[in-house]
C-alpha cells in the first residue's frame, strides 16, 4: 500500500512526525511525503529533521505566495501530476491550509481516497480561509480523523452519518506531537532561564491587518506587562515592521520567531498564554 501525504507547512510536518513514525513500522506500507513549500520557514533546516526525526519530503514543489484562488490553483496542478507518477492507494492530508484543499481535490478529481487529519473542526466563521478549506476537505474524504468529541458531532450535524466515510475519534496529533518533544525542548539564545513570564503570540492576519485591532492588542500586551508580569513575544519581521509604519509602541519584551523546540521551552516555562493560534492553545494544554 503507497500512502501520499500531502504537506505545506512546519507545523504539519511537526505533526506528520508522529503519524510517520507509526506508518513506517507497518509492513508493506509505503508512505510518500509531498512538500507544497506554501509556508517558507527557515526554521526547516537539516537540523529540524534531524533533531524531531521527521521524513525529508520526496517532492519540493516550492509553490507560496499570491491570492489564495492562485496558491490553491498551482497546488492542484502539481500535486495531479505527482499522484499520477506515483500512484498512490491513499492520501493523506492535515488540518485547513490551502495545501490541504489542494491535496485533497487533485485526489478526488483521480478518484484516490482522501483521509483526513484534523477531521469536523470549525469556527463557523466563513471569512476565515481556513474554515473553507477545511469544510471542503470533509466532504471531498473518506476516512475522517477528528481529535475531539466536538469535532464528531459537528460532521454528524452536517450530515457525515449518512454518507460512505468514517468518522473516528482518535484524539489531538498535535497534543502528541508535544508531548513527544517535550524531552528535546530548548531555551531560546536571547531568553534567559526564568520562570512564570506570560508568553504571547500575534500573528493572525484578522489581528495584524487591522490598524486599529492591532494597536488595541499591543496597548492591552503593554499594560499586562507593566502591571501583570512580563510579557514574551516572539514577533515576525512583519509585524514589527507595521507596527513601526503605524507608530505602535510596544513595551514588551519581543524576541525574533523561534524554532519549534524552541517555543516548546517557552510553553513548558511560562506562566500564561496569550495567543491568537489555534495551534499554540492546544499545545499550552
Amino acid at each position: 500500500m503507497k500512502i501520499l501525504t500531502v504537506l505545506g507547512a512546519r507545523p504539519q510536518f511537526i505533526k506528520a512526525s508522529v503519524v510517520s513514525h507509526y506508518i513506517s513500522k507497518l509492513p508493506g506500507v509505503q508512505e510518500v511525503v509531498v512538500h507544497t513549500g506554501q509556508h517558507f520557514d527557515a526554521n526547516m533546516s537539516d537540523v529540524f529533521f534531524e533533531q524531531l526525526g521527521i521524513p525529508r519530503p520526496d517532492y519540493q514543489l516550492s509553490i507560496s505566495g499570491g491570492s489564495h484562488g492562485s496558491m490553491t490553483g498551482r497546488m492542484l496542478i502539481e500535486i495531479e501530476k505527482v499522484i499520477e507518477k506515483e500512484g498512490p492507494d491513499r492520501l493523506l492530508v492535515y488540518g485547513d491550509t490551502n495545501s490541504t484543499l489542494a491535496g485533497a481535490l487533485a485526489a478526488a478529481k483521480l478518484h484516490v481516497p482522501v483521509a483526513h487529519i484534523e477531521a469536523g473542526l470549525r469556527s463557523f466563521n466563513m471569512l476565515m480561509p481556513e474554515e473553507v478549506n477545511r469544510i471542503l476537505t470533509d466532504q471531498v474524504s473518506d476516512i475522517l480523523y477528528c481529535p475531539t468529541q466536538v469535532a464528531t458531532e459537528n460532521l454528524r450535524r452536517e450530515g457525515f452519518d449518512s454518507k460512505p466515510v468514517e468518522i473516528l475519534k482518535v484524539g489531538d496529533v498535535m497534543q502528541d506531537s508535544a508531548l513527544l518533544f517535550s524531552q528535546l525542548a530548548l531555551p531560546p539564545s536571547d531568553v534567559e532561564s526564568k520562570e512564570g513570564f506570560i508568553l504571547a503570540t500575534l500573528h493572525r492576519a484578522e489581528n495584524t491587518d487591522d490598524p486599529a485591532r492591532l494597536a488595541s492588542i499591543v496597548k492591552a500586551l503593554n499594560n499586562i506587562h507593566t502591571t501583570v508580569a512580563p510579557v514574551l513575544l516572539p514577533l515576525h519581521p512583519r509585524t514589527r515592521g507595521v507596527m513601526a509604519k503605524l507608530g505602535i509602541e510596544l513595551k514588551v519584551n519581543a524576541i525574533d520567531p523561534v524554532g519549534y523546540l524552541e517555543m516548546i521551552w517557552l510553553l513548558q516555562h511560562c506562566g500564561i498564554v496569550l495567543t491568537d493560534s489555534g495551534g499554540v492553545q492546544k499545545e499550552a494544554l
